[in-house]
């Protein structure tokens, strides 16, 4: 399942984002060399102070996978860092679309992985990030990430749509791009890795449309 963690409920999740930021640590700072902001072995950024989402990946009460989200009516990094990225086009401002960030997964390398080749919890992690979004009424999500990534997120059957050409930042083929938000692309991912049921622990509301079903996988 996935956790979500809202600003108003940070207090009761003290550890748990704790696990969170020393996992970013271990991701962005170890393993992919990126210079971050790091304290005491967490990574943290200026944009954790914007009263983010978080939605959690857990097992066996062990943080596994994170991902940050913020509404584009405010500062995204998308529009205060990598707006280069857009090629001159204005960054997206809308209250039906909202920004990822820090998507991460630090997983044992003998994890069971699906017949696409990627972790369940890299699909539930998706599925959440899109289960979120219904619950907002939000049209897309948009982000910037690497070009390793807009192949699993292809892969996942939630493709990526380029918001501009992909640029060389560092060691990283970065990207921005917008992914939707629907039950057709809820759908999409739900079949892709066989998920029947919803991931995220909070309770979520969704319309009540004749589509919304659960296929048997492709």
């Amino acid at each position: 399942m996935i956790e979500l963690i809202a600003p108003h409920h940070y207090m009761e999740f003290v550890e748990t984002l704790s696990d969170m930021h020393r996992l970013r640590y271990r991701v962005f700072k170890e393993r992919l060399k990126w210079d971050v902001k790091c304290r005491d072995g967490m990574e943290f950024d200026e944009f954790d102070d914007r009263n983010p989402v978080y939605l959690l990946s857990r097992s066996d009460d062990k943080v596994q996978g994170c991902v940050r989200l913020l509404p584009t009516t405010g500062p995204t990094m998308l529009c205060q860092v990598f707006s280069h990225l857009l090629d001159g086009k204005p960054p997206p401002q809308s209250p039906a679309i909202w920004e990822s960030s820090r998507f991460a997964l630090d997983l044992p390398r003998a994890v069971e992985r699906r017949d696409r080749g990627l972790a369940m919890a890299t699909f539930e992690l998706f599925a959440g990030m899109i289960e979120f979004g219904i619950s907002r009424q939000l049209c897309h999500i948009v982000t910037v990430t690497d070009v390793r990534i807009e192949r699993i997120l292809h892969r996942a059957d939630w493709p990526l749509t380029r918001l501009g050409s992909a640029q060389k930042i560092g060691d990283t083929l970065a990207v921005a791009g917008s992914l939707e938000v629907s039950i057709a692309a809820l759908n999409r991912v739900r079949n892709a890795c066989h998920i029947r049921t919803r991931m995220l622990w909070a309770p979520v509301e969704f319309p009540a449309k004749p589509e919304m079903t659960f296929g048997t996988g492709l």
